[in-house]
């Protein structure tokens, strides 16, 4: 008898899990949290955090590399039942794009329950139309990171704040062999983060956002001259001539390793700068016009997002579990120091990082924000964008083919 209990109760058992099975959702995700990439560590302990506290619930993820996640996802688009049920996409004109293909689920009536956690402010750059459709996570700002060992090598005990400042301290370093920029000319949008805050402190970030906008014409003479102050930078000798044929992790890895003595990119990167060996400072690229311009103008903004198909088999379930692991991504990140808060911080912060409580400094203290030029247009314009900067680091068009072609091509 009683062998025969205890084989009913492992039979009992056995259907029981197998019932279990049966009952839990999978929900399918895709990102750009790559092995490489900063935020990688941030999504696995979302996702931990997120199936521990719905067992009934099963995230199967898929993570790829940038650039050609944006012709994946843009692909995708066209046949909305290939999507997955949330995919990590940009805000501002290209999370656009896909709204006015009706290819994503309004946040609407899922946004009250979270709304004390996450500022309206936040929001902003994800919602058309007077309706929310994303998920913001950290958002970030183009950064300038100064290896201050190398800069004291040259006889600079500070970053440079004036274009006056910056020839002369670059002059200094490739006198005494050091390479002053890294640039991953592999990836374009690369590029962009250097060519876009050039152009930002030359006319202003009133005027860049017109133009990123639509609103104005790319044929300014100011542009014109940014470029060619970028590509005099690079023709003395101030960029790496290995970078063109670079990748963003062979570039950064090259500064870490005192290569260069500086890096700009995303303030995502303040984690593995800060916990790298040497003495390492945040700042933002100099002014070019003091007259149009001033420092404390930036190029960033809240941008990375989670948004769901609009032809997810299970569009609430997704939403919540989309605005839950949004919400864990940006504490797993701030902490990480892959990004600042978009969401408000209801945990202990005194062990976020020395280089991510700079760059939030940076950020409290701007004076005008431009949003990521390849976001902030639409996918078909910041394909022809990136087309055109890829030619300007590559020397195949100089400043006045550059506004030429682009005033030509998207106005």
């Amino acid at each position: 008898m009683k062998k025969l209990l205890a084989a009913l109760l492992v039979a009992l058992l056995a259907l029981s899990c197998v019932a279990a099975l049966a009952e839990q959702t999978t929900l399918t995700m895709w990102c750009i949290a790559t092995e490489s990439d900063a935020n990688r560590p941030a999504y696995e302990a979302a996702i931990a955090e997120y199936e521990a506290a719905h067992p009934d619930v099963k995230i199967e993820w898929e993570a790829f590399e940038n650039q050609s996640y944006k012709t994946k996802i843009k692909s995708a688009m066209a046949d909305p039942d290939s999507l997955p049920d949330i995919f990590f996409t940009w805000a501002g004109a290209f999370l656009g794009d896909f709204v006015d293909m009706g290819t994503v689920y309004c946040l609407d009536d899922i946004y009250p329950a979270f709304a004390e956690s996450l500022p309206e402010v936040m929001t902003q750059n994800a919602s058309y139309g007077g309706k929310k459709y994303g998920v913001p996570l950290t958002m970030n700002i183009v950064t300038l990171f100064a290896n201050m060992d190398l800069l004291a090598q040259a006889g600079w005990d500070h970053v440079p704040q004036t274009y006056e400042d910056l020839t002369a301290c670059c002059n200094a370093l490739v006198a005494a062999g050091i390479t002053p920029f890294g640039c991953a000319g592999k990836e374009t949008w690369c590029v962009t983060e250097y060519l876009e805050p050039i152009i930002e402190k030359t006319i202003g970030y009133e005027a860049l956002n017109e133009v990123f906008a639509g609103r104005q014409t790319w044929n300014d003479e100011g542009i014109a001259a940014s470029v060619s102050t970028f590509q005099d930078m690079i023709n003395g000798g101030y960029f790496d001539p290995n970078g063109i044929a670079l990748s963003n992790d062979e570039v950064k890895a090259n500064f870490i390793a005192g290569k260069y003595a500086f890096y700009q990119n995303g303030s995502w990167n303040c984690g593995e700068v800060n916990d790298a060996e040497g003495n390492f400072q945040v700042a933002l690229f100099p002014v070019m016009n003091a007259e149009k311009a001033t420092y404390g103008q930036v190029i960033g903004g809240p941008s990375d997002t989670l948004a769901v198909s609009a032809s997810s088999k299970n569009g609430e379930l997704a939403a919540n579990a989309a605005m839950e692991l949004g919400k864990a991504i940006c504490h797993y990140g701030y902490l990480a120091g892959s990004g600042l808060p978009a969401w408000t911080p209801d945990y202990d912060t005194s062990a976020v990082k020395p280089l991510v409580a700079a760059v939030a400094d940076i950020v409290a203290n701007a004076e005008g924000m431009v949003l990521f030029g390849d976001t902030a247009m639409s996918a078909d314009a910041a394909n022809t964008y990136l087309d055109y900067v890829g030619q300007v680091y590559g020397g195949d068009i100089d400043g006045a083919g550059f506004i030429a072609g682009l005033a030509a091509d998207l106005q």
